[in-house]
């Protein structure tokens, strides 16, 4: 008997992972075993995380990669794991220590070796930064702030309406890891672009994306240069940072699954769980 694949969504800041539910419903019906697990410190709630947000002050980079990789290594089949945001580049650094069948990067947040910082990208991100005191807090948008980092090619209802519906205060200190990362010597926004057994990787760039530029995915692509194994991109013209929750979520996800099919990762069957490899 075929076994469904099992995907890992991993959702990034400001956003609760509930706002992948149309994604989940979608990939369920495609044939895939789909999980949205919430971050350490994470309410199972919009309004319970909302209410209670100090669980999730001060959670890093590293913390995240470990959370995730214990939920990965609970699946006998390696999951696909896909992630927006931060959440892309945490998909990023587990496929770079071998983890997962496939990975998709949406709108992936700055690593290392990624030089570009465009103005809106610090305009976007400075509400947070510019408080130093913020890096061990959870840290909440408004909903102005929410439009330009996320909405600004939305209608200002449906921007509104999104930041009701799915945002939660975020740790601040993944923000300050991406943000300095050229400027830490030993930064946890590190990722091994050079392994050459990885399991394949599609990043996904909005080309109107205020918080993570079109010029982050582009650079991001140039580090992976050197490896043999499988990056690609795809491109959403006119597209923001709220493209996985959107109206036009279907097309981000549709072409998601287009992919993974052409690579073999369709319902057909799953592949053994892989081990990390270094």
């Amino acid at each position: 008997m075929s076994q469904s694949h099992p995907v890992v969504f991993i959702h990034g800041l400001w956003l609760h992972a509930t706002s992948w539910e149309h994604w989940l419903g979608l990939f369920r019906a495609g044939g895939y075993d789909p999980i949205a697990p919430t971050w350490p410190g994470e309410s199972e709630t919009v309004t319970e995380t909302r209410r209670n947000p100090d669980g999730l002050a001060n959670v890093g980079i590293d913390d995240l990669t470990a959370h995730f990789v214990r939920i990965i290594e609970s699946f006998d089949a390696a999951p696909i794991l896909i992630g927006h945001s931060v959440g892309g580049m945490i998909v990023e650094k587990l496929i770079g220590e071998g983890h997962g069948a496939a990975g998709v990067a949406i709108d992936p947040a700055q690593i290392k070796g990624v030089l570009p910082m465009p103005i809106r990208q610090l305009r976007a991100t400075l509400p947070v930064m510019i408080n130093p005191s913020n890096v061990s807090k959870a840290v909440a948008l408004t909903g102005e702030q929410f439009r330009f980092a996320f909405g600004n090619q939305l209608s200002r209802h449906e921007s509104d309406e999104l930041f009701e519906q799915w945002t939660i205060p975020s740790p601040a200190r993944p923000l300050f890891q991406t943000g300095l990362v050229n400027f830490q010597l030993h930064s946890q926004a590190v990722v091994n672009t050079e392994n050459e057994n990885r399991a394949p990787l599609l990043i996904i760039s909005g080309t109107e994306d205020n918080t993570e530029p079109e010029v982050i995915a582009d650079s991001t692509l140039k580090l992976y240069r050197s490896s043999n194994a499988v990056t690609e991109i795809r491109k959403f013209a006119d597209r923001g940072h709220s493209l996985t929750i959107d109206g036009g979520w279907r097309e981000v996800a549709s072409e998601t699954l287009v992919w993974l099919r052409e690579k073999g990762l369709g319902p057909q069957g799953s592949p053994r769980r892989t081990s990390a490899r270094q």
